[in-house]
């Protein structure tokens, strides 16, 4: 679609936004939002007639794309038969969206249990990991952001938390592998992951084995920068819970339906945990939907002893039904293989060659539609481009890059000094290289801030 310039009503839409909403993760005065007038695919655009590839995929949640007529027919049928229904019922769209789910989740994680987003899924997957075991404690990642509510902040490792943070939620952090940045002195990711499995069990002993209720990851971390796991790693994390009778929680709010070229990203590790959280993906976005899928020994923990928790709208039916159409969509269409194909095909060789001719960018790393790029100002120390959680003037390099890929009609993923690759999975070949020639100019002003 060819977007039509209307400045008039796009003045007005800003004009109500900065008079009544209130953003979130912003100083309400310092921000200047654009004014979106339609999205399509993998782009959107502006009243103003700015066209935007969309390299964010919204917040890592438009997998197939903006929409797609198919999910937009099923919203607008479920609406005209069913618009809502209270959660204690049987309703077709809620039952078949928990089927479609089902068949996905790895092991027997055949139990769904809806939410609205994927920050309260966290919040109910600790809560039934706590009742299961008996136990307070959950270990979380430092590298990890699982949602802004209270729980699911207080688990996030990034520094949203810090101004949440109660110090008293029963939550203990650890260092995940990360080798790029290692914490343990490693030289190989043999050695990163055995190492950092034996930092996850000293926590363990540590702490107490008998007070841990759960650990929870994000199988591939997302907005803490897309780092893959070793090999060996996801299982090593598996046999320690099983040793010590720990509930092991995979977030796949992000990683899930199709992102990494996998249904889910467990997939790609052999890995069942005992419960996984999700939600983005699962309906592109298009209505708020979360939920967990749980194993079949937690489910029995809830069979005849009720479980303490529920949402007025859990499972709504306009949020399920746009979850069935886009299971059906991704599986007609072929995108999770299309995702696995591309990533391997296009963009991985394409950021790899934008590596090899910019200075500025210290790693490439990811896996299907998932992608990071570590920007430094020297590839020798590894040093960031920006410092850690920089604001103003410091995170000024960043800002430069973020405006000049704009400039050239490419909307960048950016945080901290990285800026992530995450299209909607069902991008083409040509799009992706279209963004990858934005990216390419954008890195050239990345690299004045080099050494």
């Amino acid at each position: 679609m060819t977007p039509q310039p209307n400045p008039q009503v796009g003045a007005a839409v800003k004009a109500a936004d900065r008079a009544h909403v209130f953003h979130s993760w912003s100083a309400q005065e310092l921000i200047d939002p654009p004014a979106i007038a339609g999205a399509e695919g993998a782009y959107f655009w502006d009243y103003d007639g700015n066209r935007y590839l969309d390299f964010t995929s919204g917040l890592v949640y438009t997998n197939i794309g903006y929409q797609h007529p198919k999910v937009v027919a099923a919203i607008q049928e479920q609406a005209a038969t069913m618009t809502t229904f209270a959660p204690a019922f049987a309703v077709e769209a809620r039952s078949e969206a928990a089927r479609l789910i089902a068949e996905r989740t790895p092991g027997d994680l055949d139990k769904i249990f809806f939410t609205n987003a994927g920050a309260d899924a966290v919040e109910h997957a600790t809560r039934m990991a706590r009742l299961h075991t008996g136990r307070p404690k959950v270990l979380a990642a430092y590298r990890g952001y699982h949602g802004g509510t209270h729980q699911a902040i207080n688990l996030t490792g990034d520094p949203r938390r810090w101004a949440s943070d109660t110090g008293t939620a029963g939550v203990v952090r650890f260092w995940a592998p990360f080798l790029y940045r290692s914490r343990f002195y490693a030289e190989t990711e043999a050695q990163e992951c055995e190492r950092a499995l034996q930092h996850l069990e000293d926590t363990i002993v540590f702490e107490g084995p008998q007070t841990i209720a759960a650990i929870i990851l994000e199988t591939v971390p997302g907005t803490a920068g897309i780092m893959i796991p070793p090999p060996g790693y996801l299982a090593g994390v598996r046999a320690l819970c099983d040793k010590y009778g720990i509930v092991f929680i995979l977030d796949e709010v992000m990683a899930g339906f199709g992102r990494t070229g996998e249904w889910f990203a467990a997939d790609l590790f052999d890995v069942t945990p005992d419960l996984l959280t999700f939600a983005k993906g699962v309906n592109s976005g298009y209505v708020p939907l979360g939920g967990v899928a749980i194993s079949g020994e937690i489910a029995e923990t809830f069979a005849r002893r009720p479980y303490p928790g529920g949402l007025t709208y859990s499972g709504h039916p306009l949020a399920c039904a746009a979850a069935v159409a886009t299971i059906n969509v991704m599986a007609e269409e072929g995108i999770v293989d299309h995702a696995a194909d591309l990533g391997a095909r296009v963009i991985e060789p394409g950021l790899r060659a934008l590596a090899e001719r910019h200075p500025s960018v210290g790693e490439v790393r990811g896996v299907g539609m998932f992608w990071a790029l570590e920007l430094v100002k020297d590839r020798e120390t590894r040093e960031p481009l920006v410092p850690y959680n920089a604001t103003g003037e410091a995170n000024a390099p960043m800002a430069a890059f973020g405006a000049a890929a704009k400039k050239q009609g490419l909307w960048p993923f950016i945080n901290m000094n990285r800026t992530h690759v995450v299209p909607a999975c069902n991008i083409t070949e040509t799009e992706a290289k279209e963004g990858l020639a934005a990216l390419d100019v954008a890195l050239s002003v990345a690299d004045e801030h080099t050494v």
